[in-house]
Formats: C-alpha cells, sequence, structure tokens
C-alpha cells in the first residue's frame, strides 16, 4: 500500500503491475528527453542574436519536426497497445470470484466453491484494531491463492463502481446490468489494500478492498473451513 512521501508508484505484486511499471518509466523518460530539449531551445533563443532578412522557408527543418514526432509517439504507442492485449487477455483460470458492488461495501463469491459469499465492510475508526488501517481495513478479507491465475467478474447492484487493487495493476468498472471480468497472477505473499475509485453518491469516499495473497495449501485450508461452517 502507499505510505507517507511515497510519490512513485506502488511495488508491484504481479506481473501485469511490472510491465505497467516498465511501460511508465519508458513513457517518463521520452518525456523528460523532449522536455530537455525543448527546454534547451527556448533558453537558447532568448540569448541569440541570429538574423537572416532573406529566409523565407526551411523545408528541410519542416520535414525533421514534422517525421521526428512521429516516430517518438511509435516508440510510446507500441508498448502501449501490447500492454492493452496483455491486460484484457484471459487465461485459464485457478479461482473465479465474483464481486458485486453496493453502496458503501462490497459483496464477494467463490462460485467454483459450494457458493462461498460475504459481505465487505470498512471497519470504523471506534473499532479498529491498534495496528489497523484507517479507511482501508475491512471486517471480512479476499482470501485468495498465490501464484495462481486469478479470474474476477465484477458488477454492481445499484450505481458504477469500481474495483481497484494498484499493487495489482487492475482497476475493473462495476456497472448494473452488466458483468466485467479480468484476470490477475499474484507473485506474493502479504496484503494488498485498494478502494473503489468512482464517485459513487454523495459523500462517498471509502469502499476499501483487502485481498490477502496466501499459499494454495492455506487457500484449501481456508477454502474447508468456510464450507464446512
Amino acid at each position: 500500500m502507499s505510505t507517507w512521501a511515497n510519490l512513485g508508484l506502488q511495488d508491484s505484486a504481479s506481473p501485469l503491475m511490472e510491465q505497467l511499471i516498465f511501460f511508465h518509466d519508458h513513457a517518463l523518460l521520452i518525456l523528460v528527453m523532449i522536455t530537455v530539449l525543448v527546454g534547451y531551445l527556448m533558453f537558447m533563443l532568448f540569448f541569440n542574436s541570429y538574423i537572416n532578412r532573406f529566409l523565407l522557408h526551411g523545408q528541410l527543418i519542416e520535414m525533421i519536426w514534422t517525421i521526428l514526432p512521429a516516430i517518438i509517439l511509435l516508440f510510446i504507442a507500441l508498448p502501449s497497445l501490447r500492454l492493452l492485449y496483455l491486460l484484457d487477455e484471459i487465461n485459464e483460470p485457478s479461482v473465479t470470484l465474483k464481486s458485486i458492488g453496493h453502496q458503501w461495501y462490497w459483496s464477494y463469491e467463490y462460485s467454483a466453491f459450494n457458493n462461498i459469499e460475504f459481505d465487505s465492510y470498512m471497519i470504523p475508526t471506534n473499532e479498529l484494531a491498534t495496528d489497523g488501517f484507517r479507511l482501508l481495513d475491512v471486517d471480512n478479507r479476499v482470501v485468495l491463492p498465490m501464484n495462481s491465475q486469478i479470474r474476477i467478474l465484477v458488477t454492481a447492484a445499484d450505481v458504477i463502481h469500481s474495483w481497484t487493487i494498484p499493487a495489482l495493476g487492475v482497476k475493473v468498472d462495476g456497472t448494473p446490468g452488466r458483468l466485467n471480468q479480468t484476470n490477475f497472477f499474484i507473485n506474493r505473499p502479504g496484503l494488498f489494500y485498494g478502494q473503489c475509485s468512482e464517485i459513487c453518491g454523495a459523500n462517498h469516499s471509502f469502499m476499501p478492498i483487502v485481498i490477502e495473497s496466501v499459499p494454495v495449501n492455506y487457500f484449501i485450508k481456508w477454502i474447508s473451513n468456510n464450507m464446512n461452517s
């Protein structure tokens, strides 16, 4: 999760988020190069005194400053398109999770495991444990296995919500009457925090999401305990 004075992106917990961070750094490098070049040219223009009374056109320089930006845009567009296709690709999932957005909370269903379902509410500040995170912790966490392909189906029961986990590179809109899907692969254990990133209503800021990534054998034990209870 993000901490104080964290100006960069969160550490990635999935291959897709790693690719997103690589693309961010790639695009930022190009932007810095353009900014330095244009800044240098503008700075030099203020201090030179070159005058050419007979200059009418410069076809060569016009060709250069038309073709060069097009080539630079290709260097940004091609990795971007590759990443878009990677984000949309659905591999054979090991676990399918259904997430339903309600006003102020999320509902989850593990359809393949005897329809395990529960609601996930934000823990109020006055009930929060000493080591809990205010406005981020929930009473029922989503437990998912690490090193497994996860598919998530997202919808909403009232207004548009958005299921967003920055560390996993996942952002899916939940729209009433529509089922959206995406996939992710968690490559390390831990707790990953997110929030609904839509403006869902008046005074509506927080619909936290907490994913607990555990080894597969712990996940099977958790499933067994919930199916028996």
